[in-house]
């Protein structure tokens, strides 16, 4: 699998604002991570790309400089959320932007605590463009989020390098936990805790660390659409080695052992501060009860692969319900419309909630146009569809695969057998 996108983007970021020069291995060359990198030379930061790796000339907390022109984020929620709270402790001015999609997106999240910390933040009615201007050193905070968001979070824990005490995030759910771990293989102090239940991040400002070399395991996110036609198709049999299963990104493949599916984890191992190992997946299923709702604190652990399991949710007994989802709302796409209005094409029953969907199975796909609206999980979830429909499927507008996974097509014909 390339490059894990969600790693990658925190492992260029932290790595910028390091003493010294890190070496990343199997950076994601994907369009999102790409962004990243873009906006971090625009800032001073001297970045060199080398085959899938990179030497990125960390300049320090202090070492950035104000960009000359607004940063174009492209389609990258994750670059312009996470980027913003490196901005806002900054003592210069600076532009985030991106293009319509991620213009329409809210940002509102981000911008209140950042406010609160002392970074001053003008928006579009919440979105973007966002201007910033920084303040150093910013107001440490105590901020419980009131949606669980490892984005918002990181926003948050990457200002709090730059304020002045302890930053400390508070969520009810777990989210993935990218940035933490990043941070700590980097020596920043950081301690997580249960508080009442809850779990709180602390960060202590202002930080100074040193560079370090991190290797990006596999995508596991990436990796859930193999798994997924794998397990749909009978006779057959896939494994997918050095792949990322931190503890927050394997509840996909926990839901599919749920449904009866085989998939296995083995060789497991810790590298760089993430957990590592094999995933292996065959075309074979036991039966199991219908599927229990698809809901609560699970929800933030599932949301990339939630239209995914849609389309899986349409070939087990009693469909799928997916609800507390209202987040792929305001996704590249709107995720739960593009999902329903799709699999209502390939022939399934499905209907919209405001927070999330319900698709009726057992059902035969049939060959059908996919629209994915420009969204490269839609594109790659009815993909899978496409395998296990009789009869041609096209995807339209296939190419913006690339924002997360430019070698999909490829990848996928090369593991199919004719």
């Amino acid at each position: 699998m390339p490059g894990d996108k969600s790693i990658s983007h925190r492992a260029a970021m932290i790595a910028a604002l390091a003493d010294g020069t890190s070496r990343i291995t199997n950076f994601s060359n994907s369009a999102d991570c790409t962004a990243t990198l873009s906006c971090l030379t625009k800032l001073g930061v001297s970045i060199e790309r080398r085959g899938k790796g990179l030497l990125v000339h960390g300049v320090g907390p202090d070492g950035l400089r104000a960009p000359a022109e607004p940063l174009d984020c492209t389609n990258s929620g994750t670059t312009m959320r996470l980027l913003a709270g490196i901005l806002a402790g900054q003592n210069f001015k600076s532009t985030l932007t991106g293009d319509e999609s991620l213009r329409s997106r809210p940002m509102s999240r981000i911008i209140e605590p950042l406010r609160m910390m002392g970074a001053s933040i003008s928006s579009n009615d919440g979105r973007a463009p966002l201007v910033i201007e920084g303040h150093k050193p910013l107001k440490a905070i105590r901020h419980e989020l009131p949606v669980a968001s490892a984005q918002v979070k990181s926003c948050i824990l990457l200002a709090g390098l730059g304020a002045a005490g302890q930053t400390e995030v508070i969520e009810n759910q777990v989210t993935r936990d990218h940035t933490e771990r990043m941070l700590r293989w980097f020596g920043v102090p950081l301690e997580v805790r249960d508080v009442e239940g809850l779990r709180a991040v602390t960060v202590d400002g202002p930080a100074r660390f040193k560079a370090r070399d991190v290797s990006i395991p596999g995508d596991v996110s990436s990796a859930a659409y193999f798994i997924a036609a794998a397990a749909l198709l009978p006779g057959s049999s896939l494994e997918i080695t050095d792949v990322g299963v931190n503890p927050t990104r394997v509840k996909f493949l926990e839901q599919l052992r749920s449904f009866g599916f085989d998939v296995a984890i083995s060789d497991v191992r810790e590298e760089g501060n993430e957990v590592v190992g094999t995933i292996c997946v065959s075309g074979s299923k036991s039966s199991s009860e219908p599927a229990a709702p698809l809901r609560g604190p699970m929800i933030p652990q599932l949301i990339d692969e939630l239209p995914l399991l849609a389309v899986v949710g349409s070939q087990i007994e009693g469909g799928i319900e997916i609800r507390d989802a209202a987040e792929l709302r305001a996704k590249e796409s709107d995720r739960i419309a593009a999902t329903v209005q799709n699999l209502r094409a390939m022939g399934a029953e499905g209907e919209e909630f405001k927070d999330g969907l319900r698709v009726f199975g057992p059902t035969q796909l049939r060959g059908a146009t996919i629209d994915p609206r420009g969204d490269h999980r839609i594109a790659m979830a009815f993909s899978v569809a496409g395998l296990i429909a009789q009869g041609e499927t096209e995807i339209k507008d296939a190419e913006c695969v690339a924002v997360s996974f430019p070698e999909f097509f490829e990848l996928l014909e090369s593991v199919i057998e004719r």
